[in-house]
């Protein structure tokens, strides 16, 4: 069986084919590479340099006045580990309420099939349609008066955490997972008396570890990334994000020291997707086949 390839095996085979293949290849490598990275060198190197040369026009590559003094400084002045455990309380906060709720819900969609089932998933999924800006009026006034309890969120962990479960990629994903799982693992299970709940956790959840930890991922990088929601939502400065706290505060604020600031918050996400790169792709993936 031949492998169809994007240059056909006999141009390859011409004289200078591969070398002519191998110089556009890393050519298209190296712009790609220079394209996403470029922004990120630019933070990272901008945090190094006075004040005068981050605003200079054109910008210089290399710093050439090393100063790596304001990420210190950047830390003490903007009161980043203050904001820091806030963001990872909201993040982790919002993440078990995911789990929680997300699972059950994919859940009873893939295995338990309730009426109007696919009715149901198909409005979760045609919420993915709707730009996330057009739900902020609602989504505020809503938290400013909760229906039935009657309560103002405002300035509360649960303004973060309850809008954040009502994610309908997060629950698709897990849907799709559940759906791979062989109906015989769970007949086999109910058989011997195991009820439903019992099966989601001894059995469906320990197998499900793959697309958990890409739920886990989303589910706090979507916090940590976030910004309009938290500015509404947290008007005192001493609970704010790490995000909000530093648009809070850069008024007076060096631009270098504000940029060291920003390169610290955007170093813990980068940091998640190196070392969990392999797990989100054979996560994402891992339902994609029926064993």
């Amino acid at each position: 069986m031949s492998t169809r390839t994007l240059i056909a095996p006999a141009r390859l085979a011409r004289p200078g084919g591969k070398a002519a293949y191998r110089i556009v290849l890393g050519l298209v490598l190296v712009l790609f590479t220079l394209v996403f990275l470029g922004p990120l060198y630019w933070l990272a190197s901008s945090g190094l340099k006075d004040a005068q040369e981050a605003i200079r026009t054109p910008p210089t590559l290399v710093p050439g006045t090393f100063t790596p003094g304001n990420y210190s400084r950047a830390w003490e002045v903007m009161d980043l580990s203050t904001l820091l455990l806030n963001t990872l309380y909201y993040a982790f906060g919002a993440l078990a309420f995911q789990l929680v709720l997300d699972v059950a819900a994919a859940y009873s969609l893939s295995k338990l099939r309730p009426v109007l089932g696919k009715a149901v998933l198909g409005m979760m999924l045609a919420t993915l349609m709707i730009p996330a800006t057009v739900l902020v009026v609602p989504q505020y006034l809503t938290v400013l008066d909760v229906p039935l309890v009657e309560r103002n969120l405002l300035n509360t962990p649960w303004a973060i955490w309850l809008p954040s479960v009502t994610n309908a990629f997060n629950i698709f994903l897990l849907k799709r997972f559940f759906d791979s799982i062989p109906e015989e693992l769970l007949d086999a299970a109910s058989i011997d008396g195991a009820a439903p709940f019992r099966i989601l956790w001894s059995i469906v959840l320990p197998i499900s570890r793959p697309i958990l930890g890409v739920v886990s991922i989303f589910a706090v990088v979507g916090v940590w990334k976030d910004f309009l929601w938290p500015m509404l939502m947290l008007p005192d400065p001493g609970k704010q994000t790490l995000n909000v706290g530093i648009y809070s505060l850069s008024n007076g604020v060096p631009v270098n020291v504000l940029i060291a600031a920003l390169t610290i918050a955007a170093l813990p996400t980068l940091v998640v997707f190196l070392v969990f790169q392999r797990n989100i792709m054979s996560g994402l993936t891992a339902g994609g086949l029926k064993g």
